[in-house]
């Protein structure tokens, strides 16, 4: 398991709306993705600068969303969509007068639907009043999902395994409990997200899963975080800090504290790139098992390209984890890397694939006398993922993950596959 953790991702994009040449036209489930600078250094594509004013505006930031809105809609006046975004952000902002102005001029310009009638109607029966961070509301994600892993306890691929060196070398088959062990399961996930005063965001993530007949493989995580943004000019930066907690076989197995930085600089990069800088370091403590503690610290980047419906983005770090002096095979270093790539499929279905890689190289032999090797250790994931929006703010995700764990010390080698059908609703 990787003792970094991410924080949390945005639970959710805003939906646009647009009327063009006769037809409407609903932009939904647009990714999670990093905002491009509010004033680029180069002409920005329209499309990228529309989808940030609508993560803006669907993070709070409707100060933000209005001068990313008039920057678009100088470009392209007929986009309906973001005429009302930029009707509701004055509204969100308690500019009455203005979003009345621009709610008008929907009206009269665009002859909009039922829907976004509606949507202008219950606008102006709660009036326009600047939101605080304490009255906007929170997002949360729900997820309950059934799969199958084929090897749920991380079993040795190789039956048997050596001990001792030279002439003291002993072999062993393993017992069947070592052994790849394939289980049904199943799993459920909550993730909520509330603005706070300030440009920040609090998170709340739980997650358990429940195996069918390995219930010593049983797990239950939880995470709490706070992020903070800053915007100093066109340069970009989020801070955060974030507590989690696993449990295994109902008891307390992992303890982590995570601080992690995030520099977005307006570099003369292509419209459609962005490069983020980070850096972060954790530290995890085992109750059970003290030796294994460590701190880890990764200094790394992530390049994304936005095309249209798709995003790309690949990551990539190097990792240092300091240990307890006790701890087999001493310090370790490494780097991580992964590839990623989100998109949309119609108005009710979105895809996303992703590779990763990470390295590990021990600095000591692991266990002199019994496994007298250094351990290096490389693990490759792959994960495809499916979701179907059947109805709104419902959706059904069809998942398949695998891994890939080489190592020269062939105890620890194994192989994973799990797929996963998974009922997820949305609510912001």
């Amino acid at each position: 398991m990787r003792a970094r953790q991410r924080c949390f991702a945005l639970l959710w994009a805003l939906s646009g709306w647009a009327l063009a040449a006769g037809a409407t036209t609903a932009q939904v489930g647009a990714p999670p993705a990093p905002s491009a600078p509010a004033a680029a250094q180069e002409p920005a594509s329209q499309d990228v600068l529309y989808q940030d004013a609508l993560r803006a505006l669907a993070e709070g930031r409707a100060d933000e969303a209005a001068a990313l809105l008039v920057r678009f809609l100088d470009q392209e006046p007929r986009h309906a969509g973001a005429w009302l975004d930029l009707a509701i952000s004055q509204c969100e902002l308690g500019n009455a007068t203005e979003a009345e102005r621009l709610f008008t001029e929907i009206e009269t310009q665009f002859a909009p639907p039922p829907g976004i009638m509606e949507v202008i109607a219950a606008r102006r029966a709660a009036g326009c009043k600047a939101a605080t961070a304490a009255a906007r509301p929170g997002a949360w994600l729900a997820m309950l999902g059934r799969g199958h892993d084929d090897n749920v306890n991380q079993g040795s691929n190789n039956p048997f395994y050596t001990i001792g060196s030279g002439a003291n070398q002993v072999s062993f088959e393993l017992a069947p409990a070592f052994r790849p062990q394939a289980d049904n399961y199943s799993q459920l996930g909550l993730s909520y997200v509330r603005p706070l005063p300030g440009r920040s965001t609090l998170a709340f993530q739980l997650g358990a899963r429940r195996h069918d007949s390995q219930r010593q493989q049983d797990i239950a995580t939880g995470l709490v975080a706070l992020e903070h943004a800053w915007k100093p000019g066109n340069w970009r930066l989020r801070g955060t800090v974030a507590l989690g907690a696993v449990t295994l076989d109902r008891a307390l197995y992992q303890r982590q504290r995570q601080v992690q930085g995030r520099v977005t600089p307006p570099l003369r990069l292509p419209a459609p790139l962005e490069l983020t800088f980070t850096a972060s370091a954790s530290h995890v403590r085992y109750p059970t098992r003290t030796s294994y503690d460590g701190t880890t610290t990764e200094l790394g980047s992530v390049l994304a390209y936005r095309s249209g419906a798709a995003l790309t983005q690949f990551s990539a770090s190097v990792l240092d984890d300091h240990g307890q002096a006790a701890r087999p095979g001493g310090d370790r270093s490494g780097w991580f890397t992964s590839l990623q790539w989100y998109t949309r499929l119609g108005r009710q279905w979105n895809a996303e694939v992703a590779l990763t890689h990470q390295s590990w190289r021990s600095s000591s032999v692991y266990s002199p006398g019994l496994i007298d090797q250094v351990r290096r250790q490389d693990t490759t994931g792959a994960r495809l993922a499916l979701q179907w929006q059947f109805r709104p703010r419902t959706s059904l995700v069809t998942e398949w993950r695998a891994a890939r764990n080489r190592e020269n010390i062939s105890l620890f080698r194994y192989n994973s596959n799990a797929v996963q059908l998974s009922l997820r609703w949305d609510h912001d």
